[in-house]
């Protein structure tokens, strides 16, 4: 039976993708002398490790509809999830790299975006727990079929200015919100009815007649 391990080297932004993505660099080794592993099926759950580094006050305040005023944190800051993420790895003998591709959102309803937004500087703790499936084949014998399981696991440090290189690479000097349909309809007929030509100029609008009625 393979003896695997895992472990993230590196994390650079994949470039020229359909979809905004990060590229973590994974080696994956097998304890196993001479064995022959023919396919890995691997699966990844990545979360984020949030009490694992520390906090600005401005990251703070742009926290607070995560985890509530700071002086709740204690009870609050929690493990988040981030996402899943999948590769078949094919045949090798001994240790392999391969990319292990992961898509990022840019929806500001989707909680890791909020967090990665919200910080400033530093790096993000992430932890990887890996499982899936092995077919292997051992010195002289036939094939077998294997599982992963949960717990194999490799910590990495992501770089915020990563996170944020790759955000401006495909979104560049933008941002995007996901609204209900009825919500956009009611923006949509005030941007007619008032002649707004884009909608950062109906943002901006409505903003400033927030910030009037407030004085």
């Amino acid at each position: 039976m393979p003896e695997l391990t895992f472990q993230i080297e590196e994390a650079v932004v994949a470039e020229f993708a359909a979809t905004s993505s990060i590229i973590f660099k994974l080696r994956v080794s097998n304890r196993v002398p001479g064995e022959i592993i023919h396919t890995v099926a691997l699966r990844a759950q990545i979360q984020i490790e949030t009490t694992r580094r520390r906090y600005t006050p401005e990251e703070q305040s742009r926290m607070l509809d995560l985890y509530g005023e700071p002086e709740r944190w204690s009870q609050t800051l929690r493990t988040l999830l981030w996402t899943h993420a999948s590769v078949v790895i094919p045949s090798f003998q001994g240790e392999t790299v391969v990319d292990l591709h992961v898509p990022c959102t840019f929806d500001f309803n989707v909680a890791a975006t909020k967090y990665f937004s919200s910080l400033s500087a530093g790096e993000i703790p992430l932890c990887f727990q890996f499982s899936g499936t092995v077919f292997y084949a051992p010195p002289g014998g036939n094939l077998q079929v294997g599982p992963i399981s949960w717990d194999q696991e490799s910590r990495f440090k992501l770089p915020v200015g990563l996170w944020r290189e790759m955000m401006n690479a495909y979104y560049p000097n933008t941002a995007w919100v996901c609204l209900r349909r009825d919500v956009f309809d009611r923006l949509n007929l005030y941007k007619m009815q008032h002649g707004i030509p884009t909608w950062e100029q109906v943002m901006e609008t409505m903003l400033a007649e927030e910030e009037t009625a407030r004085r």
